[in-house]
Parts: structure tokens; sequence; C-alpha cells
């Protein structure tokens, strides 16, 4: 199919049909340079990888699976009860050197090329914006990506994610058992509390990432469930 948004196609065999319809979107970085790398990679059968586009650094978007089909760019992961987040969600990669290989800011260009095919993506499949995630926030255990300077406020201002809330600090649960409820009741699996509390930091308060509750993370998170009860997340 046809897309102005997509500069040119490099398909993977690594797919299969989905088992649920499309509810999410999920962020990820490929830590590996240059993007060819990357690509071989996610069109090698051996490998078992793949994801629904990959955005280089210059801005050009790649697709790779097409999006009515299951890319295998999650592995095992969990968001909002749903575990399997391969068939329920479209992957998007980008160009990065990641953690590993030299973390720093995204490319402009890249953002600028992913806000239209986000966009647009949200729009075809009717997703909220409370479910344009991070691989980390769907893997919190295992990854990290796209980690601490991804731009996520950038996005917010497009309606294309949620904005970090504003809070007033306090102590709204009244122990950590409540908090880890919460958490959970978000969409976040607490299966290891530390690193999902890293990973809810890692998107919600990048500054400190400390895997450890406290006061200002409570609030946010008692913040963003007071949001989406309201209806306020879409």
């Amino acid at each position: 199919m046809t897309d102005p948004l997509v500069h040119r196609e490099c398909p993977s065999p690594n797919w299969n049909e989905r088992k649920l319809p499309i509810s999410m979107v999920v962020l990820h970085y490929t830590e590996m340079k240059p993007v060819d790398t990357a690509l071989e990679r996610m069109c090698d059968p051996a490998a078992e990888v793949s994801a629904h586009y990959c955005i280089t650094e210059e801005g050009e978007v790649i697709r790779l699976v097409p999006e009515d089909k299951r890319a295998w760019h999650a592995g095992a992961s969990c968001w909002r009860g749903v575990r399997d987040v391969n068939s329920a969600s479209i992957g998007i990669e980008l160009d990065h050197p990641g953690h590993a290989l030299g973390y720093r800011p995204f490319a402009e260009a890249q953002v600028e090329a992913l806000v239209p095919l986000l966009a647009r993506i949200l729009r075809t499949h009717d997703i909220p914006r409370a479910n344009v995630v991070g691989h980390s926030d769907v893997a919190p255990a295992r990854k990290v990506d796209p980690g601490e300077l991804f731009p996520w406020e950038w996005l917010a201002e497009y309606r294309l994610c949620l904005p970090r809330p504003g809070v007033q600090l306090g102590d709204p649960f009244d122990n950590d058992g409540a908090f880890f409820l919460a958490l959970e009741r978000y969409g976040y699996d607490i299966t290891d509390p530390a690193k999902a509390v890293a990973a809810f930091q890692r998107r919600w308060r990048p500054h400190r990432i400390d895997g450890v509750v406290d006061g200002e993370v409570r609030a946010i998170l008692f913040q963003l469930l007071l949001d989406r009860d309201r209806g306020a997340t879409r």
C-alpha cells in the first residue's frame, strides 16, 4: 500500500498474523550503527525480530512489515493486561546508538518524521494517547529504550502521547503495596518492582531514575490515574 509518509520499503520476512486488534504503538531504539546493520538484522529470518517501521536519524521512514501483520518487536512484554503486545501494537524502531553505543538526544529530523507517521497511525487505528509507549514501559525488567532523552513532550504537544502531568506533592497511597497495585492498574508489569518503578521514572520523571518509590513518583502516578478515570487520556 502506498503511503506518502514512507520513503522506501525494506520487506522483512519476520511477521505472522495478528490475534488482537491494534490498540497501541511501541517506540524503540535500534542500539545499532549504522542503520543498515539494524535493517539487516530485522530482515534476517534467523534473528526472528522485526518492526513495522524504522526511522533513520536523517528522517527517512522505512517500512518493513505491513501494519495489518504482527511484527516481532516487543518480545516478552505486557501493557494493561495485554501479554501479546506484538499482536496488539505497531512497532517503530528509531535509528539510534542507544545506551550501549553512546546515548545522546534524538535527532530533530528523526522526530519530525515520526510526528506525522505517528499521527496517521493513531488516527487510522483509533489508538489513545495513553497507549503510545516505550519498549521499557511494556518490558520494564528487560528494556530501557527509548530512554530518558526521548522527547515525549514534543509528541505531547501534538497530542500524540500523554504529557507529563503537573502534580502537587503528597502521599496519596497508604503504603508501597497500594502504590504497586496502582502501578499495575495503570498498565505496568510489576513482577520486578524496582525495575517497574525505574521504567515509570524513565517515562514520567526522567531527571532522576533510581527505582525508588518516593513522594514525587506517588503523586505522578496518582495524577495519571485521576486523568485516566476522568477520561482525559484519549
